[in-house]
């Protein structure tokens, strides 16, 4: 192996020490002892994660059964097809973070990353979850389909999943660097506009329980950003030979096509008939999410400006501890829990 190249974590090694002695390409025994890790962020990040734990079954959507054949054509539309991306999306993101911990050597950011895919099965889950309240099967089918035959949609795919593809069939130093950059964009920045769609139809009163079922993927999916930035930096930390302008420059190109992707498919999806969501608004936003994505992994801003996020109002949906009150209505949750197979009917 030359020291490009990734080795894979082993099961168990009786010569290695408890302790880890890298986060990739290091020596582990692979037993975890959350009192002897390596990284001292790795624990109160586990903590974060456990606390965000949530399931489908926790919503009900009876009152979203009754609001969707209200939606307008455009709403309903935008409403399937965007879950139709995010179920995509999500699919993808479970099979590359358990590519990506095969090649970490610590044990306790290996646990991290397992609890993240875990995360983007119940991600997927819920897409179903909605789907099967609000639609017959076969549209549900259709939706699961759309990510086939959606140009601009294949594009956006194909943008992430080749950047994922390399380092898939050649694991080294800097194609999981460069795939991190792909993963950052995809849970951090191409989620971002259909987020918005449904926080808008929220501050509207209009699906809310989809809404709400929306912030607690956006929740996790801003802890996954924060644990891959903190894996790209430790690798770096580790080969900072791989930290050069090349790297910089690529980081931002890559931002830049990824906002020009994501820019097109909010024109596709939105269009100029959304109430209260604008297209200029949507576009400085995907550009202000872009550069901030960028920052946070250590490179300049790509888009001059853009520091500030223009649709104000989308905080009271993005920043709220949804453990502690329900954050359209202030008050605490008494969500009823319902079984996959009604999903709130009998509340009709």
């Amino acid at each position: 192996m030359n020291g490009n190249e990734l080795k894979k974590r082993e099961i168990m090694d009786r010569t290695a020490p408890n302790r880890s002695t890298a986060i990739i390409n290091g020596s582990c025994s692979n037993v975890l002892n959350w009192d002897d890790v390596a990284y001292p962020w790795a624990y109160p990040k586990y903590k974060r994660m456990l606390a965000n734990f949530w399931t489908p079954f926790e919503i009900n959507m009876s009152q979203d059964i009754k609001q969707f054949p209200e939606l307008t054509e455009e709403e309903q539309n935008a409403f399937l097809k965007i879950i139709g991306l995010l179920a995509l999306l999500d699919s993808i993101q479970t099979d590359y973070a358990g590519k990506v911990a095969d090649y970490i050597t610590d044990s306790s950011i290996n646990a991290l990353m397992i609890i993240l895919a875990q995360q983007e099965v119940i991600h997927n889950h819920s897409y179903s979850y909605v789907l099967s309240s609000l639609v017959p099967k076969s549209v549900q089918d259709e939706v699961f389909e759309y990510w086939r035959n959606e140009p601009v949609l294949q594009k956006r795919n194909e943008f992430v999943t080749n950047g994922y593809k390399e380092f898939a069939e050649n694991p080294n130093v800097e194609n999981l660097l460069k795939s991190i950059v792909f993963d950052v964009i995809l849970e951090g920045l191409f989620f971002y506009s259909g987020f918005a769609f449904f926080y808008n139809l929220a501050r509207n009163q209009k699906m809310v329980a989809s809404s709400t079922m929306i912030n607690y993927i956006n929740r996790d999916e801003q802890l996954h950003v924060d644990l891959f930035v903190k894996i790209y930096q430790e690798v770096l930390k580790q080969y900072p030979e791989y930290d050069t302008p090349e790297l910089a420059q690529f980081v931002q190109s890559t931002f830049v096509k990824a906002a020009e992707l994501e820019i097109e498919w909010a024109h596709q999806i939105l269009g100029n008939k959304m109430e209260g969501l604008s297209l200029k608004d949507v576009e400085h936003y995907i550009k202000f999410y872009a550069n901030v994505r960028c920052h946070q992994l250590g490179y300049e801003r790509p888009f001059d400006g853009y520091r500030s996020n223009p649709l104000k109002w989308i905080k009271a949906y993005e920043e709220v501890d949804l453990g502690k009150s329900d954050f359209f209505e202030q008050k605490s949750r008494q969500y009823t829990k319902v079984n996959h197979v009604d999903n709130g009917f009998d509340e009709l």
